[in-house]
């Protein structure tokens, strides 16, 4: 009994670091702003080669809405993967622009999949969904545990926001550890749509 708890509580500690970790820090994430609950991205958009991309790790669970999403469902597609939190003033900034860029490619090959991470209420992920009116859906991840299946070292989301460029083939094209402008976001996304 007494050996099981000593690995309870280890795992339980070694999770809540993790999750610290991934949430608040990353190896190149920038100060945070203030009071702010949110790291701020180092404003770096890095671009893969094809021949040196990594896979995407396997990301499934239910979504805000309720329903149940795998990004291997997408497979085939290029995937925009964005990590956003209600409660994140650049999350509210960049909204607009990824609703104007997905409504734009949608006939493209084009799935914009949202992860939706630190809303310990779903009531307030549905409300930022409504307000902006996101066409697209969001893995709901209060936790932060979806963030977590990527590597060390890897193109990982390192703050938030932070998104994610996956290729027909799964693999992770470009990242961006900032919110983007329509036309950042266009930049990066074009010539993955354009390999065809």
């Amino acid at each position: 009994m007494i050996q099981f708890r000593s690995v309870s509580v280890a795992l339980t500690g070694a999770l809540a670091g993790a999750l610290a970790l991934t949430a608040c820090t990353g190896d190149q994430a920038g100060p945070s702003g203030g009071d702010s609950n949110y790291v701020q991205g180092t404003g770096e958009i890095t671009r893969v080669a094809t021949a040196d991309r990594d896979e995407a790790p396997e990301l499934a669970g239910e979504t805000v809405d309720g329903d149940t999403l795998a990004l291997s469902d997408y497979r085939g597609q290029v995937v925009v993967l964005n990590i956003w939190g209600s409660w994140c003033p650049p999350c509210i900034a960049e909204a607009d622009n990824f609703v104007r860029v997905a409504e734009e490619t949608a006939g493209q090959d084009v799935q914009f999949i949202g992860i939706n991470t630190r809303d310990r209420s779903r009531e307030n992920a549905e409300a930022f969904e409504r307000e902006y009116e996101v066409p697209y859906p969001s893995l709901y991840d209060p936790d932060g545990r979806l963030l977590l299946e990527f590597p060390r070292g890897s193109l990982n989301p390192q703050a938030i926001p932070s998104t994610l460029i996956i290729d027909r083939e799964g693999r992770i094209a470009a990242r961006a550890l900032k919110a983007l402008t329509e036309e950042e976001l266009r930049a990066a996304l074009d010539p993955v749509i354009a390999e065809g």
